[in-house]
């Protein structure tokens, strides 16, 4: 596999590595892909791959270091005023890198299985709640183009409910803001820098073309792990 380029665990603003770890002040990396940037290829381009990756990815995961040092600093200082309005800064940020590290699970190239259906219980489960494979794709990707602006379309399953749902949220609001028994099983990015380069201002051909490269096999063994 391809060399990634990484975040780097470098020090944070002001404070040193030593003073992170005395406080124990976590940052995170972008993580590697199971893939080459190509591999997706014709579904998803690999410059957009690498593009999506190595900047888009990185920079929510670098705002969202900075960010939680910042509360963090704030919190040592007793600072309250500062501490809140971080918050939309971390939601937005923490969001945007929860919500990616799933999507690159939820890809595979075709050789690899990408686009294959699912068999056992999460097929079963998508006939039962959906009707059929096909009518739960058209569901995801009639709601995924009227998302407004940016934002990801969903499918997960409600563990509490023990059901599958299709849902939508704006910006890089992670799922768990619907509900918190809700479980993502696949997440799609309806942002346009994951298809603009490719397929400029045509989202639906994207997301038609998507499903050519959707890793099943994540999505099944999230939903037994969920639903044994």
């Amino acid at each position: 596999m391809a060399l990634r380029t990484l975040a780097s665990a470098k020090t944070l603003g002001g404070l040193s590595r030593f003073q992170q770890q005395i406080r124990g002040l976590q940052t995170f990396t972008l993580p590697d892909l199971a893939y080459d940037y190509g591999a997706l290829e014709p579904a998803i381009s690999g410059e957009i791959m690498q593009l999506h990756h190595q900047k888009h990815h990185q920079t929510y995961i670098t705002n969202y270091n900075k960010a939680l040092e910042q509360l963090d600093d704030a919190i040592a200082k007793g600072d309250a005023s500062t501490a809140v309005k971080l918050q939309s800064a971390i939601k937005f940020n923490g969001g945007g890198h929860v919500n990616h590290s799933i999507f690159w699970k939820n890809l595979t190239p075709t050789r690899e299985g990408g686009g294959e259906p699912p068999h056992g219980s999460l097929g079963r489960a998508i006939d039962q709640n959906f009707g059929s494979m096909e009518k739960l794709i058209a569901k995801m990707n009639a709601e995924g183009a009227a998302v407004q602006g940016s934002g990801w379309v969903w499918l997960a399953v409600d563990k509490e409910l023990k059901r599958l749902v299709v849902e939508t949220t704006a910006n890089q609001d992670p799922l768990v803001t619907k509900g918190p028994t809700l479980v993502p099983l696949v997440g799609i990015d309806v942002w346009e820098h994951a298809y603009y380069l490719q397929y400029k201002n045509v989202r639906p051909d994207y997301l038609k073309n998507i499903w050519k490269v959707i890793n099943w096999k994540y999505a099944n063994e999230v939903y037994e792990k969920e639903c044994p």
